[in-house]
């Protein structure tokens, strides 16, 4: 079940990269000798269900109701004596131990891995795509752009795809590409998972044989989850509406589907953004700067913070059926560290040993037709047969929803 939710999951992300090109990193005129980033999400919803997390209890919500991730990455310009080795010392409330291994992959020379279910360079997918974005009950002129994939194997893109008055802005990253040597975490050599009762803020230290030590303390923790609810309007509108995060920046969301989603590649398929700017995927689905929600937020690509509803129109539903993916982003606060920290005085010349950055994001998958995450009517808990109760014959579950009602007991 998981492996089909971590494909619905990666969706829009997969599409996203066979029609944009992702933003290069930037590079500082005085580069560190290391560079760290630790992104920490909050996973809610079938999203959570992807990670690991208790099925029954992320569908309800609640205390139980999210899971935690984290990613870590280690970046530098020096070359490791023997081995390479390094681990991130985490405080105790993060649930991890001591420290968790920073591993060097095997081919350093190799680029980030492709994420899974993307198309690959002549693997393009087949059928069509109809692209809707903007919130409200109808879809605006110009609507939907047909995206026919055998046409644009051959080279032939609408005219004005994706175009709009700002870029994604790129963050800077680290991979093992611009690294002389990398390390990251999770990995194969680790198999310890987030807690969902973790927390981040304490003292946190990074130490290995090719990097300068890192440590720092973090004040900031896991965003809380996210609790999407959808209603069917009158018109066929669906209205979609979330929990307001006191620490988000920005809200994104989208939704994915076909109503034959049930085939292994449909040959018709709807994406529809809240963007209002014609803004698909790319670093939409990543973690963002403040700085960059708010440029996106200017330029009415990202909904600000004070927004917490937004309606899919009508004529989304109607060609993707009611049933399809819908994912919430809520992007959240930043914290920056180096060493030696910047230097105040004009014109001096800043040479940091190592500079860190530390990115939270929260993010809800739900299907478009269930309940709401953490709005499912719950009871008793306990199971029924293990009382003596003879348990009532339960529907066949059927179906991309199905995956989401056989976790809550509700099909079988």
């Amino acid at each position: 079940m998981h492996t089909v939710l971590r494909r619905a999951a990666l969706g829009g992300t997969a599409i996203g990269l066979a029609l944009t090109s992702m933003p290069g990193s930037t590079q500082q005129s005085a580069a560190p000798i290391a560079r760290y980033t630790m992104d920490a999400g909050t996973l809610s919803g079938m999203a959570a269900m992807a990670a690991g997390g208790n099925s029954l209890a992320l569908l309800r919500g609640g205390g139980g109701g999210a899971a935690h991730q984290l990613e870590l990455r280690l970046g530098s310009t020096r070359t490791a004596t023997g081995a390479p080795a390094a681990d991130h010392f985490m405080p105790p409330a993060a649930g991890l131990g001591q420290s968790v291994p920073l591993v060097t992959p095997i081919n350093q020379a190799a680029n980030a891995p492709t994420v899974p279910g993307a198309p690959q360079e002549r693997q393009m997918p087949s059928g069509k795509l109809y692209l809707f974005w903007g919130c409200g009950e109808h879809a605006g002129p110009g609507q939907p752009v047909v995206i026919d994939f055998s046409k644009m194997a051959k080279g032939q893109i609408p005219p004005g795809l994706l175009a709009s008055g700002v870029s994604v802005p790129g963050e800077w990253t680290i991979t093992r590409a611009n690294s002389n040597t990398f390390g990251e975490w999770p990995n194969a050599k680790s198999g310890k998972t987030v807690p969902a009762s973790a927390s981040l803020v304490g003292d946190h230290r990074i130490a290995g044989n090719y990097s300068p030590e890192i440590a720092f303390h973090l004040d900031h923790d896991f965003m809380a989850p996210l609790q999407p609810r959808s209603s069917k309007l009158p018109g066929g509108a669906h209205g979609l509406s979330w929990n307001g995060l006191p620490d988000a920046t920005g809200y994104y969301a989208w939704a994915i589907g076909a109503k034959d989603m049930g085939r292994s590649q449909p040959n018709e398929m709807v994406w529809w953004t809240s963007s209002a700017t014609k803004q698909f995927g790319g670093m939409l689905g990543d973690w963002l700067s403040p700085a960059a929600v708010a440029k996106l937020v200017a330029a009415k690509t990202v909904m600000p913070a004070s927004q917490t509803s937004c309606t899919i129109p009508a004529e989304v539903t109607q060609l993707g059926g009611e049933n399809m993916m819908v994912q919430l982003f809520g992007y959240g606060p930043e914290s920056n560290f180096a060493y030696p920290p910047r230097p105040t005085a004009k014109g001096a010349v800043w040479k940091p040993e190592w500079v860190a950055r530390v990115r939270f994001r929260s993010n809800a998958m739900v299907l478009l037709g269930m309940p709401a995450m953490g709005g499912l009517s719950g009871g008793d808990d306990g199971d029924a047969s293990s009382q003596g109760q003879q348990q009532p014959t339960k529907p066949k579950c059927k179906g991309l929803k199905g995956i989401a009602q056989r976790a809550a007991g509700l099909c079988e």
